[in-house]
């Protein structure tokens, strides 16, 4: 999908060492004892370790159409509240510590925040020893629609579990950012999103038939985009692209609502600050806007 975690290749892909699901257990519950899915390694000292003061995180299952849908949650420890939705959605690399930790730090921020393992089907990205593998073997076998209808189980799965289906947002990193678009554009009873450098244009076939591109007519909740300047998989020749086309959608007040917000010198997975990529300013500006974002938008 993405250039750029191509050319890494192995320094982003795991030694097979430890499962997902003894991520998650032990994430549950150790916190910040636990470690990084090793699909995320190396690991760098920078990164971010979001205590569990005030709030619970653990692994949930979620049926979706039958089937078992690994999550990770958290939200604020206080009971009564019924606070407000987020979406989490991953890279290709699954929900490993990155992934929950972000739901903690909008745990912190009032939010019940829920990252399913929408590669459930398909496999384990830690299994795998390449990026290449993991694009044909399991993110390739991970069609569109199928996201889309996990994503509205996990809603359904929030509305029963204490969460306000009323304010509902999603974010997500890099395929995560385009599937942020998506859900944007398709799904019903999603008030905002936040796309961190998610793919805007690109090749169709049946099991992507649309890219983010060809629906900003039709946008139905408004997105801000995150975007970094040296991004050489998704070059700013693109986002020009989806600032007109969402110009064009006159009618659309989602659509012209929607902003981008490009730093100049960061590249690709600027946020994720388990990697070399990492940019701490404009990872963490990026942080306020999204809350900024969310709040402005009634989520």
């Amino acid at each position: 999908m993405h250039p750029d975690l191509l050319k890494e290749g192995l320094a982003l892909v795991a030694p097979r060492q430890r499962t997902r699901r003894h991520f998650l257990v032990a994430a549950s519950a150790a916190g910040l004892a636990g470690g990084f899915a090793t699909a995320a390694q190396p690991v760098l000292a920078q990164a971010i370790q979001t205590d569990f003061s005030g709030i619970e995180g653990k692994e949930v299952v979620i049926d979706s159409h039958g089937t078992q849908l690994p999550a990770y949650m958290s939200r604020p420890d206080k009971s009564g509240d019924k606070p407000p939705v987020i979406i989490v959605v991953s890279e290709i690399f699954g929900v490993h510590e990155y992934i929950a930790d972000v739901t903690r730090r909008l745990a912190k921020a009032g939010y019940m925040a829920i990252a399913p393992e929408f590669f459930t089907r398909a496999g384990d990205p830690t299994e795998l020893g390449t990026v290449g593998e993991i694009m044909t073997q399991i993110v390739a076998k991970t069609p569109d629609q199928q996201v889309l209808s996990d994503i509205e189980a996990a809603i359904q799965w929030a509305a029963q579990h204490g969460g306000d289906t009323q304010r509902v947002g999603i974010t997500g990193f890099c395929w995560g950012g385009r599937i942020t678009w998506l859900a944007c554009e398709k799904l019903t009873g999603i008030k905002a999103g936040v796309a961190w450098y998610g793919r805007l244009v690109g090749e169709t076939s049946a099991e992507f038939p649309e890219n983010p591109i060809d629906l900003a007519g039709s946008l139905k909740a408004p997105v801000l985009g995150l975007y970094g300047g040296q991004d050489t998989g998704i070059p700013t020749t693109t986002i020009a692209q989806m600032k007109a086309a969402l110009t064009a959608a006159k009618t659309n007040q989602a659509a012209l609502t929607s902003r981008f917000e490009i730093y100049p010198d960061a590249p690709h997975a600027f946020h994720a600050d388990y990697r070399a990529s990492y940019q701490e300013g404009p990872a963490r500006d990026g942080w306020e806007k999204t809350l900024k974002w969310f709040a402005a938008q009634g989520v």
